[in-house]
């Protein structure tokens, strides 16, 4: 068997804001690998400044994954413990090399084009106009749920858009849910968490910063309504550490990026420890391309999670490869008789 990898830069085709700043590309990894004529592929997809592997030797690693590769997907996802992303993307590259086609790793009636996943609609931080725009468009798409990045403009502006889209629309109608990507400030949390009570609310991602646990163990006991944990989660390797973690904080729910958590096994992993203490989950990719994605949303299908998931980033890129994937009134569907717009040959 042969391995190789391959860099590609991901072009946004409209800078993409997040509390940590706006995005114009996304850098991801290839993971390519040959065995009697067939080839399979994995996406390391990892994000600077966030992934805990974006470290210098991230691409030494890849080396080292190429040149034993020999070893197999269980022994290199144990050897990868702190390469997450790596980790996804050897196990990708694995189910691809066995699949009779490359890019359909687990067959299902969603595969077949039978069913759909529901799926949020994104709305990116920006001026209010454009977050207005971009809720206004989700709306008239048909999603039944939207999500908001919240944490980079004045509050106060928030609060108007939040209080905009419940004039038109009530919770059973539109779920909502914010994500502050650790944005606001520990004593301040929960002020603002019950100020964007009143908005009937599904969820809060990660309203402070990681790591202060004992303060985001007391925000899920007191706040009126659901917070997840989102980044909490990178960087917690072992089954102890995630249990003990999901013991302590003891949060309503988990949101699971498999590039961000060590792939299917790292996220099958946290699920069998939220369903244990019995916290709601759901899936979201990580900003990946449509190769990672595909697999993610495969993958998710099978879960039967029936819950919104957070899989609708395939269309952000202008370089992004044409697949199967289309999103439709808030839903994910595969129609597979369209073809794969890749060529291995190009990477």
């Amino acid at each position: 068997m042969k391995a190789t990898y391959h860099k590609y830069i991901l072009n946004f085709k409209r800078p993409s804001g997040t509390s940590r700043g706006v995005m114009t590309e996304k850098e991801t990894w290839f993971l390519v690998l040959e065995k009697d004529g067939k080839k399979g592929i994995g996406e390391c997809g990892i994000l600077r400044g966030l992934s805990v592997d974006d470290r210098s030797d991230y691409e030494e690693k890849l080396q080292w994954t190429c040149a034993n590769i020999h070893l197999g997907k269980e022994a290199l996802w144990e050897a990868l413990v702190e390469f997450p992303s790596i980790q996804f993307g050897v196990e990708m590259a694995f189910l691809s090399l066995e699949s009779k086609n490359p890019f359909l790793l687990f067959p299902s009636a969603f595969t077949e084009g039978e069913k759909s996943i529901e799926i949020n609609g994104l709305i990116w931080m920006g001026e209010a106009a454009f977050m207005k725009q971009q809720i206004e468009e989700k709306l008239a798409q048909g999603f039944r749920c939207v999500k908001l990045k919240i944490g980079a403009i004045d509050f106060e502006k928030e609060l108007e858009l939040l209080r905009f889209i419940r004039a038109h629309f009530t919770a059973e109608q539109v779920e909502i849910r914010v994500d502050a990507n650790g944005a606001f400030a520990l004593k301040e949390a929960l002020y603002k968490i019950n100020q964007l009570s009143e908005f009937e609310l599904h969820s809060i991602e990660q309203p402070i910063q990681k790591n202060n646990t004992d303060r985001m163990a007391e925000l899920c006991k007191t706040t009126p309504f659901p917070i997840a944990l989102d980044e909490e989660l990178i960087g917690v390797f072992s089954f102890e550490e995630k249990e003990q973690l999901l013991q302590k904080i003891k949060p309503q729910y988990i949101i699971l990026k498999p590039s961000f958590v060590g792939g299917f096994r790292g996220s099958q992993e946290w699920i069998s420890l939220a369903e244990k203490y019995q916290i709601g989950w759901w899936i979201t990719s990580a900003l990946e391309s449509n190769v990672g994605l595909n697999a993610i949303a495969q993958w998710t299908y099978t879960l039967r999670n029936p819950m919104p998931q957070g899989l609708g980033t395939g269309a952000l890129y202008t370089n992004n490869f044409d697949c199967p994937l289309q999103v439709s009134a808030g839903q994910l569907w595969y129609q597979k008789d369209k073809d794969w717009a890749f060529d291995f040959d190009q990477l």
